[in-house]
């Protein structure tokens, strides 16, 4: 056993330990044989080492080891969308079905999952919603002349219901989803690029693209960025579950924290080589993953990385759902 100390004390450049992922084993035996390589992560960078480099770091007995502990964040899995409604999943996240190999009439922009039990939902840029599992269908704005696209969901707390918000602000809501207020009737400086919703249900709030923030019901107002300057714009937003803050995520990963919302770690300075699409929160609100459109899913604070869609050859994804730990 390796106290967090000892690992923190022995790459000091890491900052705070996040995790450590064994990228590599020999294939020969249990667990998958001899560690080849294996990726330390802080909330400073990362450090990749050689089993055998680690077994001397860390004075481990061999390079034969397994790593426990790793942090979950209330989450067991994850589930990403693409924009042509295929679903890939991770961790213990099964999958329930998708619209791959359907023709489509606009393309996914997003996702929610159940709060409980196992289900979600894809939504497209017309309002359309495709319901898997045991998230039920309460209703679309398919069939609906929309004044701008749908750019996101959310779900409501006890999963029997759903916001969709158009890139006016306007929101629409099915199922026990009650309205509190939306932009739509509002000249905005930047569209709506995404939402999230407060524990309760009794409230949500709105991002535009310059990082301004619209609360509603019984979400309160933390700061936002819409009186700076930005390199690159807003695409999404993510809430902490205690609704005491939330996070903003620019397009090049740049990230912005607001109220008890901390900051973890992002993608601001690292040439990512294609467009950040958004964020999502672990279930305690102790960290994030940070979702790029080539599939790429980069996990901070006590959000735990179970893969990506990266090697997926000609991937390219449109959100992602966590499945909380039942």
């Amino acid at each position: 056993t390796v106290p967090v100390s000892t690992v923190e004390a022995r790459f000091p450049s890491i900052g705070r330990l996040q995790r450590i992922d064994v990228t590599r084993r020999n294939g020969l035996g249990s667990m998958g044989g001899r560690v080849q390589e294996v990726v330390v992560r802080g909330t400073n960078g990362s450090v990749t080492r050689t089993g055998l480099q680690l077994r001397s770091d860390l004075g481990l007995r061999s390079d034969w080891f397994q790593v426990l502990g790793q942090p979950s964040g209330g989450v067991s899995g994850y589930w990403l969308s693409g924009p042509d409604g295929g679903v890939f999943t991770f961790g213990d996240a099964p999958f329930l079905g998708s619209m791959g190999g359907t023709r489509l009439n606009q393309p996914v922009v997003g996702m929610a999952a159940r709060p409980q039990g196992d289900g979600y939902w894809l939504v497209a840029a017309d309002g359309g919603i495709f319901s898997f599992g045991d998230a039920r269908f309460f209703g679309s704005t398919g069939a609906m002349r929309l004044n701008q696209p749908v750019v996101g969901m959310a779900a409501t707390p006890t999963g029997r219901g759903y916001w969709l918000v158009a890139a006016d602000g306007g929101i629409f809501s099915f199922g026990d989803a009650r309205f509190f207020g939306s932009t739509g009737a509002m000249r905005l400086n930047q569209p709506v690029v995404g939402m999230a919703a407060t524990p309760t249900g009794r409230g949500y709030w709105l991002v535009a693209a310059d990082g301004g923030i619209f609360s509603f019901g019984d979400a309160r107002f933390f700061g936002s960025t819409g009186a700076m300057r930005l390199n690159q714009p807003v695409v999404g937003m993510a809430a902490r579950p205690q609704a005491d803050g939330y996070w903003l995520v620019a397009r090049d990963g740049g990230l912005f924290t607001f109220g008890n919302a901390r900051f973890h770690g992002s993608l601001g300075a690292v040439n990512v080589g294609s467009p950040v699409l958004g964020t999502a929160a672990t279930r305690t609100g102790g960290g994030y993953w940070l979702v790029v459109a080539d599939g790429r899913v980069r996990a901070y604070g006590d959000a735990p990385d179970f893969g990506d869609a990266a090697s997926v050859r000609g991937a390219r994804v449109s959100g992602l759902a966590p499945r909380y730990q039942q």
